[in-house]
């Protein structure tokens, strides 16, 4: 039964409009358009009572230490900051100025840094024996020897007791008799992975940190450029394409408000 009383087709409510003899007052207000009215116009209400009472029940004698800072224009409390800056412009590009120094130094100090690291992680290439005259290979792993003589007969793998095919690797380079031992060179490999691991990552965290501080001096210094000379905005990347410049390649562009010459 319930079955077929679903099937019967139902007469469809439509929603009342508003007479033609009232259109030009727009839409016609539904009763969950005058609730949301009415909750507003209570919600004022409640709010201008709270502050009459307040206004009643004020102490004339009562005192704040913020009243000595606040001003009044025309009867009206003007909530803005009175104090004025207790440095000079001048001081104040000063100090912008030395920031920016200081800024650019640390961020030279961390690039000089992340360089250095990344240096001692390159494999270093092949061994040298130098003698009083001078090298017979590119000097990247020196060896001294007193005179010519000992540097002909010079013998790098027995000199670093390893095998010759692995001279090359000078950043893990085993012994012969530590190569006698397999759990000794898998506790070495394990070691080096993990030196070298930690060493990428703080290369990693090092080149992320210069990044980040000469963004943040080039901020200053573009702010110091712009310090001092009036009413500015910035212009979005949107207003820059309309304008037919590309927002990554033009960067910030600032527009001032034009100001009457007196």
């Amino acid at each position: 039964m319930t079955a077929l009383a679903n099937a019967i087709k139902r007469k469809t409510h439509k929603e009342r409009s508003q007479p033609a003899a009232r259109k030009k007052y727009g839409l016609l207000e539904k009763h969950k358009d005058y609730v949301e009215r009415a909750r507003n116009f209570h919600k004022k209400e409640k709010t201008l009572k709270a502050l009459k009472r307040k206004a009643e029940e004020r102490n004339p004698d009562e005192f704040y230490f913020a009243m000595e800072k606040a001003r009044t224009k025309e009867g009206v409390h003007d909530g803005r900051r009175t104090k004025a800056n207790k440095y000079s412009h001048e001081e104040l590009l000063l100090m912008r100025t030395q920031d920016v120094k200081y800024l650019s130094m640390k961020a030279t100090t961390e690039a000089n840094k992340a360089a250095r690291l990344r240096e001692s992680l390159h494999f270093i290439g092949a061994t040298v024996a130098k003698g009083d005259k001078g090298s017979t290979a590119v000097p990247r792993h020196t060896v001294f020897v007193d005179n010519e003589e000992e540097a002909t007969r010079f013998n790098a793998a027995e000199y670093f007791d390893t095998p010759a095919e692995l001279l090359d690797r000078t950043f893990n380079r085993p012994r012969s008799t530590q190569l006698a031992d397999r759990q000794a060179v898998i506790g070495i490999s394990k070691k080096v992975e993990k030196r070298n691991s930690l060493a990428y990552r703080e290369l990693a965290q090092r080149q992320a940190r210069q990044r980040k501080i000469a963004a943040v001096a080039d901020r200053l210094a573009y702010g110091k450029l712009v310090m001092g000379k009036g009413r500015k905005r910035k212009l979005s990347a949107k207003e820059l394409k309309k304008a037919g410049m590309d927002p990554v390649a033009v960067g910030r562009v600032f527009v001032w408000k034009r100001e009457r010459q007196r």
